[in-house]
């Protein structure tokens, strides 16, 4: 019976690790959307970017950037309110509440955070850092077209060569 107890407090106590993962507003944007976050423990902080113009360059649509802002325990995504529990698994799943600076984090489509910052910054130099990381360079490669190949001076392709001619009897 110790047991059965023992393994019933093991898998409640589990059980709120595994609901954290599964309510992150990270966790729908992984392999989709680029987060950039910017989280200040009060609106008084000094902006790392400015965020109306961030909702509003085209660079940050093209590049699938979604913009999330908290502020204390309030939080957006792309200016529409986020629920406390969501905002919430935002800053522990990104270990934001572990200091008192504004910070500025871009995570990459892997999940994975490739720049943080507690010093503002332009979005030139979010985008530069956009652009070096390997997602983009695929996505960048696969968006390019091919060239055609050039025509010969005969109208047939270079590089493919006509028909061989027939046998000849003697």
């Amino acid at each position: 019976m110790p047991i059965r107890t023992l393994a019933l407090i093991a898998l409640f106590a589990a059980s709120p690790l595994y609901a954290a993962d599964s309510d992150s507003p990270l966790a729908q944007d992984r392999g989709k959307a680029r987060p950039l976050l910017v989280y200040s423990k009060t609106g008084t902080d000094q902006p790392l970017v400015d965020e109306g113009k961030a909702l509003q360059d085209p660079g940050l649509k093209q590049r699938d950037v979604v913009v999330y802002k908290v502020v204390g325990l309030a939080g957006e995504r792309n200016g529409k309110p986020l629920d406390t529990q969501a905002t919430m698994a935002l800053i522990r799943e990104l270990n934001l509440g572990a200091g008192t600076q504004a910070k500025l984090v871009l995570v990459g489509k892997d999940g994975e955070k490739k720049l943080e910052s507690t010093t503002p910054l332009k979005l030139d130099e979010v985008f530069a850092t956009i652009d070096q990381m390997p997602m983009a360079e695929k996505e960048a490669a696969a968006a390019a077209p091919a060239p055609a190949p050039a025509p010969a001076e005969n109208g047939k392709a270079k590089g493919k060569p006509g028909k061989a001619p027939a046998d000849l009897e003697d």
